[in-house]
């Protein structure tokens, strides 16, 4: 395993006048997380700081600058809240909401497959937030298991790699997560719209159903193999189900799935799918003075 350079902040150090760090959470490649009292709002938040190593880094800042105007300019129910952002040294970073819950990748993990109680409320306030953001003009760009907060409501995080419709017609590298990324996605060619989001939420539910990916394992993520080695999805179907999935379920997840992005439904069209089947959800039961009632 790489290990990547931290900060290694301790309880009551500051990053930023009035923020000062409670405990670390986490992080990726570029970035590092930690639970951090904000003075201002009196309230725990969340830091996402560029690594140590990565300040100096052109990228890494285009990135944290990216994700800063996209958390400005959307506010939605299931889109992650940013209320600050600091892009000058010593601490760059973005402070967002501190959120209570599970991620949808952990629950897979932990239980395996998810129920299809579960799973639907789950795809249609993805797909609400979703549209929302079509219609302000951007895209996620990397949808999956790991940004998504299972809480009520479930919560869309990461917006690292987000894009305006401009920014993504000019995209001509891969990025994403290989697994999660549509065909469009692995090969760009200016032909990055709404679809490509639509394709990461069915593999991200197809992943909750199955308890696994839509498509193996690749035989390697390096950057300079043959495209079809690295992304199954360019030249392969997806896999069975391994489990007994509902039929309308089914049948809505592999629509996201389909190659063609013209072929896969809208957000709002898959949301619309989807609500007669949530509204059918047993009621939930509540436990009172007089017994247990339905709510």
């Amino acid at each position: 395993m790489v290990e990547r350079a931290s900060w290694e902040l301790s309880e009551g150090d500051e990053i930023a006048q009035g923020r000062s760090v409670l405990k670390l959470l986490g992080g990726g490649n570029r970035y590092e997380a930690y639970l951090v009292w904000d003075e201002h709002m009196f309230a725990p938040m969340v830091a996402k700081l560029i690594r140590p190593d990565q300040v100096e880094d052109d990228s890494a800042l285009r990135g944290l600058r990216r994700e800063a105007e996209a958390l400005e300019a959307l506010a939605h129910p299931v889109v992650l809240r940013g209320f600050d952002a600091v892009l000058d040294p010593p601490h760059p970073h973005v402070l967002v909401e501190h959120l209570e819950g599970p991620t949808l990748r952990r629950l897979i993990r932990r239980g395996g497959p998810l129920p299809a109680e579960q799973v639907l409320p789950l795809a249609l306030h993805a797909a609400a937030a979703l549209h929302y953001m079509a219609g302000e003009g951007w895209l996620h760009l990397d949808l999956k298991p790991d940004n998504i907060v299972m809480g009520i409501p479930p919560r869309v995080i990461d917006l690292s790699l987000a894009r305006t419709f401009e920014r993504a017609a000019r995209v001509r590298d891969p990025i994403g997560t290989n697994a999660y990324m549509p065909p469009e996605q692995c090969l760009p060619n200016g032909d990055l719209g709404p679809p490509a989001d639509v394709w990461g939420l069915g593999a991200t539910l197809y992943h909750a159903v199955a308890g696994q990916r839509p498509f193996r394992k690749p035989a390697s993520t390096d950057a300079d193999v043959d495209p079809e080695e690295r992304f199954p999805q360019l030249v392969e179907e997806v896999r069975p189900w391994p489990v007994r999935v509902p039929a309308v379920l089914s049948e809505a997840i592999l629509s996201c799935l389909r190659p063609d992005p013209a072929e896969r439904p809208t957000a709002s069209e898959l949301a619309l799918r989807l609500q007669p089947l949530v509204a059918a959800l047993p009621s939930k039961l509540v436990l009172g003075r007089r017994g247990v009632r339905r709510a």
